[in-house]
Formats: C-alpha cells, structure tokens, sequence
C-alpha cells in the first residue's frame, strides 16, 4: 500500500525524518501537517517532505490512515481531544513521546484505544528542528510500539510493517514496561550526570582546578548533561513515579558503596567494579537505544605543529567528515593524546583503517 494518507501534528526532529522517510519507501503518500511554526511549514513544504499544511486539526485527519502527534508530551494530550471526532475506524494514531503512561492514560479517559498505538523512536539529535532531520535518522535504531489493549492486531501489525519499511527495528512493550525500562537506562542516567556535573561546579575552588582537568574521561561519561533542559524537565515530570522508584535503588546500592569504603571492605569494592565492568562489556556496541552513541576513535601522536591538521587533512582527502576534535588534557584513565569523533559508524570505521595505514596509533573504546 503505497497510496496512503498520513497526518503529522508537529514536525520537528523525529517528526521530520519520519516524514522523510514515508516519502523516501513510500513515493505515493500523501502527508499532511499542522505546526504552530509557519516556517516550518513553508520549509517541509518546499522541501517536499509534505504535501499540504494545515492551519488547524479539520476534516484532512479525517482522510488519515495514520497520524503521528510529534509535538512536546504535554502537547500531544492536548491535542487528543481536538483529533477525536475525525478519526475513522482504521486510522492508527500515534506519538512519538519518550514516555508514554501519561498519554495512554488519557487515551483510555476519552475512549480512544481502539485507534491508539503508542511509538517511542529511539534515535535522535543534539541538534533540533526540521532542518535538522533526515531520512536515515532511525534506521536499525529501536522503535518501541506500546498498543493499547482493545487496538486489533491488524492495526498493530500494519505499523509494525510500517517501521520495518522504514528500517527502523520495531519493540512491541506495555506502556508501563516502555516506562520503567527508560527510567533505568535513560532517564536516570541524565539525572546522574546532571547531578555529578553541578556537584563538581559546587565542590570546585576559585582556581577551577577541577574543571581545568575534567577534559577527557569525566566529560565523556557526563555528555548526556548537556541535553535540553526543556526536554528533560517535561520528560522527568511526566515519569516521575519510575525515575523515583530505580532513583531509591540507585540511592541504596551508593549506601552500600559508602559503607564498604567505610569498612575497608576491598572484597565488595572489587566486585561492584568487577559485576559491573563484565555486563557493560555484554552489552551490544550497535546504538540502538535511546542514548545515543559517539562514533569516536583516539589516537596517539607527537605534540609538533602541523600534527592534528596533517591527520585532518588525511581523513578530509578521503572524505571522511569530523564533528569534533580536540586533545585530551587528563589522561591518568586514557590510552591516547587525541580524540576524534565522527557523524556516524561508518566514517569511524574507516578512518581507523585509513589512520592505521599512515602508521597512526588508534585506540577503540
């Protein structure tokens, strides 16, 4: 089926690539979009990502065989009462929010699982807006289908076809698992490194000595920090019972470090880095999930001029793009002087094999 409409409420980042991505496997869609951004639409139009924009939600959703709401969580709700009147029967509506018990609450409140099938696309940006998407954005990336109860098994196979069509790799959860799960390896971890960051800026003196030598490892393991705070504000409000829940454990198993330090007990000291480091080195390094991956090499060399511009040019020559460099200052934990980072994993892959021909040392992590 390739003739099929498809409305988007919001079209940013993911709403964007989803966008592109119809019109790339599916050249007969017809897509309709209402955002409250009227460069946005004038754009997506131009572009060709759309065919039509909608200044309000009118009888074209009617015509929808899916419609995606794309706009912040909060706004999503929202909109759920304005959209009911012209869903028809067989139309699959669907978000694309990082939580989802708030909206599948709502779902249930206004009587509309029969339609509902919640969608949680785990890729993403640090950057943000249209301008910013791209088809391949969630290709081999998870994208979690959280169905309501009462949704038939047709609509939830058609979507399920619809993400593969995509080449985006679908998850079929309860919105409650969907919940718990990113409170634990999402969530939380942006707590944490939030929290770490401002203890550090707290604890530091008028010298900043330790921001001087956070380059390097603290700043890698602490990335996340620099996420919208927008974002994260609404996403953690909208989660919150979860993110308390694994946040009490977190706060437990500390406990139990801090009393083993207390005790002198090198015995559990060992195995918290011992337990720990053997199922990190379990876990897949194919970016999946919705933390997203750096795409990094580190490489050693000389501290002479010319040295970081003749790599640059080397990589540059065979067209392979850098997203950043820079040296790395503390290295009491690292194996090298520089790190590069890459777009994506194929560019990373082949500046090691191209870096290692010029006899650079390159280290992977």
């Amino acid at each position: 089926m390739n003739d099929f409409k498809v409305g988007f409420i919001g079209l940013g980042l993911i709403g964007g690539s989803i966008a592109k991505a119809l019109k790339y496997f599916y050249p007969d869609v017809h897509i309709t979009a209402h955002t409250r951004s009227i460069e946005t639409a004038r754009y997506a139009l131009s572009e060709g990502i759309i065919d039509d924009a909608c200044t309000e939600i009118g009888n074209a959703y009617g015509e929808c065989d899916y419609i995606f709401l794309c706009a912040p969580v909060e706004a999503n709700v929202a909109y759920l009462q304005t959209l009911k009147p012209f869903l028809k029967e067989d139309c699959i509506l669907t978000d694309v929010g990082s939580t989802k018990t708030d909206i599948h609450e709502h779902i249930n409140a206004l009587g509309m699982q029969k339609n509902f099938i919640g969608g949680h696309p785990m890729a993403g940006s640090e950057k943000t807006g249209i301008v910013n998407s791209k088809r391949h954005l969630l290709e081999n990336a998870y994208y979690v289908l959280t169905p309501t109860e009462e949704v038939s098994p047709d609509k939830v196979k058609r979507y399920e076809n619809l993400v593969q069509t995509i080449k985006a790799l679908p998850l079929i959860l309860d919105y409650r698992e969907h919940d718990y799960v990113t409170a634990a390896i999402s969530h939380l971890p942006h707590l944490i490194a939030s929290s770490l960051v401002n203890l550090v800026k707290d604890s530091d003196n008028d010298r900043e000595t330790m921001k001087t030598v956070a380059a390097g490892g603290f700043k890698d393991i602490t990335r996340i920090a620099s996420s919208s705070p927008e974002m994260w504000e609404q996403i953690c409000s909208t989660n919150r019972e979860n993110i308390i829940t694994v946040l009490d454990n977190y706060i437990n198993s500390l406990i139990s470090v801090k009393i083993a330090l207390a005790e002198h007990d090198s015995h559990k000291i060992y195995e918290l880095f011992d337990t720990s480091r053997d199922y990190r080195n379990s876990i897949s390094d194919v970016s999946r999930g919705p933390l997203k991956k750096v795409y990094s090499i580190y490489c050693d060399m000389v501290d002479e001029a010319g040295g970081i511009a003749a790599l640059a040019t080397i990589l540059a020559t065979n067209g392979i793009s850098i997203k950043n460099i820079g040296i790395v200052h503390n290295r009491e934990f690292e194996e090298a002087v520089l790190q590069v980072e890459f777009y994506e994993e194929e560019a990373r892959k082949k500046a090691v094999g191209l870096l290692r021909k010029y006899r650079y040392t390159i280290y992977e992590r």
